[in-house]
Formats: C-alpha cells, structure tokens, sequence
C-alpha cells in the first residue's frame, strides 16, 4: 500500500476520533443537566419549569386602576371605560417593606409582640425622592394635658326663681295704671297701680274699729282684757296683708284713721315689667295676673348640645359667655341643670347656665355665645389629619423608620382644636404621618394585594 495512502487513513481516523470524543462530553453534560432537573421533579412532584416564573416581568394580574383590591387575572375595563394596569412579578419583590437593621434590633428586643397590619393593608418603604415628592410630613405623637372645647349657641331666658306675678286675691276695678308699658323698669315697693273694691274698703273699716277697740281696751286693769284688744286689732291687720295690701298703706292707714277708696298695689322686686295683663279700668277677679316682673340681674342661658359633646359635661362646670353683637362682652357663669332627657327633633341636650347680668347687657331673647373647655386629663394626642376613617375602621401610619411607614388600625377618641385623643394603636413618641396619607394608604392596599397575589402564585406552584 503506498505510504500516502496510510497517511490519510490515519488522518479520518483521527477525525473521527474527534468527534466521537466531543459527542460523548455532550452526552455527559445532558445526563448531567437532565439528572439534576429529574431531582427536582421528584422533590416537587412537578414537570421542569418551562422558565416564564424566572421572568421578572411576567404579568401576575391586571387591578383597577381607582381600587387596587379590585383585580382580574385578565385585562378589562372599568365601569368608567378605564383599562385596567398590570402588575408585574418584579413589583411584587420592591413592594414589600424592608426593614432596618436598627428596626429589627429593635423588633428583637422588644417587649411587646410587634402589630399585625389591619387586614388588607401592608407595611410601605418610600426612599428618599418619593417622600419629597408626595409631600409626606410627619409628627410626634405627644402625651399631654388634653382639653376639649366645647362651643354651643345659647338663648338668654330669665331666671326663673327671680320671675314674679302680680296677682289679685280679690275682686276689684283698676283706678289708676303706673305701669302702661311692657318693659318698662320697676323698683321694690314703686306703684304699680291702685285698686277700687269694696271687699278692701269694708276690710279697712274693720280695721279701723280694731284699732279703736284695742285703744280703749288698753286702759283696762284686765290683762286678759288688753290682749283680747290686740289680738282683734292684729287679725283685722293680718287680714289686709293677706289680700296683699303693702304693709306702708297698713301704716298709713292706722296713723290716718280714715279708710281710703282706693288700695295701692307696689313691686315685690326691683325688675322689668315682661308681662302686663291690665288695663285702667278694668274689672279684675282673683286670680288675675296683673303683671309678670322679672328680675334680670341674674339670668340663664339654655344652650343645646349634641350627644358627643353632652356626655362630657358635668353641673357646676365652669362657662363663659360672649355676644356676636359685642365683642367686648365676656361673662363667666356655670352649667346649674341638665334636662336629663334628649330633644326627639334635634336629638340634642339641654343644658341651663347661670351668668351673673351686670348692666344688663344679656337680654332675654338673645342669642350668645357659649364656650366650655372639659378637661380630659393626660392622653396621647395627634394631629386629626393623621387618622383616616373609612367608616368601619380608623387607620394611622407609624414611621417605624425613615420611609419605611406601618400601617395602624386606632381607637380615637375626643377631637379637639385640631388634636384627636388616641386611645389604643400609637404610643407617645411615635411618629405619624400627617400628610399625603391616602397616598400612603393607596400604596399599602396595592402592596398588599400584590403580596396576596404574588403569595398564592407561588403557592399554587409547589
């Protein structure tokens, strides 16, 4: 065989070689690969992964754009014709809120089992940027004397243990009429009016012939005699004050000795005339209200309140009243009574004032200002713009660290000057968002419904 013919023999062979070689280190890396995916099959009970889970921006869901709870595992349209938005599998991971290692040292050592997020809800982290852009702001929660301040509008009535009636006990016409007006001012003891009637004229003469009797009695040695003349004398005097006949016309009429055809009626007290029944000439009866005088001196202001604000007051808190009409005007009174039932109409309390009226500045009739300020003792307070109720629940957001927010379900209580009275859910010291936070609250619903989301995808693959 010629020697080149031998040479190129062994050059195929060679080639072959090759080949056969680079085929078997194929084989062996594809029963690598495939042994180490068939361990994984037999781990989960599932066929290899066909690589669309690895895919960062795989479409989890499609949400509404107006209510990230609202989603659809398929695109659609809102009922305001808006597309739904995607979410990604890559928004799943920068959803979830990081926390620091400070927080989880701080977490760690705590006391007290770290709080649940309300349900429907998650923890949200914004760097730096987004918070300068939403405009995020946050505040300390303060444990504090608390006030509240109570404001009601009040009418100005008279006090009713200085109201009196001027009435007859006896039949009679009116002769004269000092007092013509109502509201006219009235001293004690100035005329009112005076009054013909026969019954008084007989009663004085009865008087009179008393006092002659008691005269005469009081020269004898007899003094069962003497006492016998003072006791008639006295009970013709009794007689006339019962039917209110002022005690200076008794004494007129005992210096004088002559019975007078008419009797003078006077003011029991120093007031205004806020009622006048009669008119000169006229025949009255007993009974009669001749005139109603009050004395304005004091009076009372009824000021409604509705039922939050009505729990809160006491009888003998302080008060303090002012006009819209005066500004300069400011009295101090106190609550005296509270009608211990509501208004059915305005669902309201009643609650009654006493205020001293120097120069009578409060009119009956009017309306003022009233303003009471109830102290609640030490409490945690907020600003009232970091609580957002949604009508079954009320939420704060807790800066835990910086950008990262925790959302808090609260129990409020009082609201006051803009503070609001925390109960439960924020201790003193913690910081609140006051700001941008239905933002806040927007972001934490979409992260937790991408947790939601990306957790049951995930769950459904093992």
């Amino acid at each position: 065989m010629p020697a080149d013919m031998s040479g190129n023999k062994r050059k195929r062979a060679a080639r072959v070689l090759l080949v056969l070689l680079a085929a078997a280190a194929l084989a062996a890396g594809g029963y690598l690969a495939g042994r180490h995916a068939g361990g994984e099959k037999t781990a989960a009970g599932l066929p290899p992964s066909s690589g669309r889970a690895a895919d960062p921006h795989r479409v989890l869901f499609y949400r509404n754009p107006m209510n990230p709870a609202i989603t659809s595992p398929v695109p659609a349209k809102d009922e305001m014709g808006m597309d739904y938005l995607p979410v990604y599998a890559d928004e799943a991971k920068t959803g979830a809120a990081k926390k620091s290692l400070a927080q989880k040292a701080d977490d760690f050592f705590s006391d007290a089992a770290p709080q649940a997020p309300p349900p429907g809800l998650a923890p949200v982290t914004l760097d730096s940027n987004a918070l300068a852009l939403a405009g995020v702001r946050t505040a300390q929660a303060q444990f504090t004397s608390f006030t509240k301040d109570v404001r009601a509008v009040g009418r100005i009535v008279p006090d009713e243990s200085r109201l009196y009636r001027v009435q007859t006990k006896i039949r009679g016409w009116v002769e004269t009429l000092d007092v013509s007006v109502t509201g006219q001012s009235v001293r004690k003891g100035e005329r009112l009016l005076s009054l013909y009637s026969p019954e008084l004229v007989a009663s004085q003469e009865e008087f009179l012939k008393a006092r002659d009797a008691a005269a005469a009695l009081r020269s004898s040695p007899d003094p069962e005699t003497r006492r016998l003349g003072e006791g008639i004398m006295e009970a013709a005097r009794r007689r006339l004050a019962l039917f209110d006949v002022p005690a200076s016309f008794i004494r007129s009429l005992e210096s004088s000795g002559r019975a007078r055809r008419t009797v003078e009626f006077t003011a029991p007290v120093s007031g205004v005339v806020l009622e006048k029944g009669v008119t000169a000439g006229q025949l009255v009866e007993p009974g009669t209200v001749l005139f109603s005088v009050a004395d304005l001196k004091r009076v009372w202001v009824e000021a409604d309140f509705y039922e939050d604000e009505a729990r809160l007051l006491k009888e003998g808190m302080e008060a303090r009243v002012t006009s819209p009409y005066d500004p300069a005007l400011s009295l101090p009174g106190k609550i005296i009574f509270l009608v211990p039932f509501l208004k059915a109409d305005s669902r309201t309390l009643t609650a009654r004032f006493s205020f001293a009226n120097p120069g009578l500045a409060l009119k009956p009739g009017m309306y003022v200002n009233v303003y009471l300020a109830v102290g609640l003792g030490r409490s945690v307070v907020v600003p009232d713009t970091a609580l957002i109720r949604t009508g079954t629940r009320t939420v704060a957001f807790v800066e835990k660290d910086k950008g990262l927010f925790e959302p808090r379900e609260v129990s409020a209580g009082v609201e006051s000057d803009g503070l609001v009275q925390v109960l439960s859910g924020i201790a003193a010291g913690e910081r609140v968002a006051v700001s941008a936070n239905f933002l806040l609250d927007s972001e934490s619903r979409l992260s937790a419904v991408i947790g939601a989301a990306s957790g049951s995808s995930s769950g459904g693959g093992k």
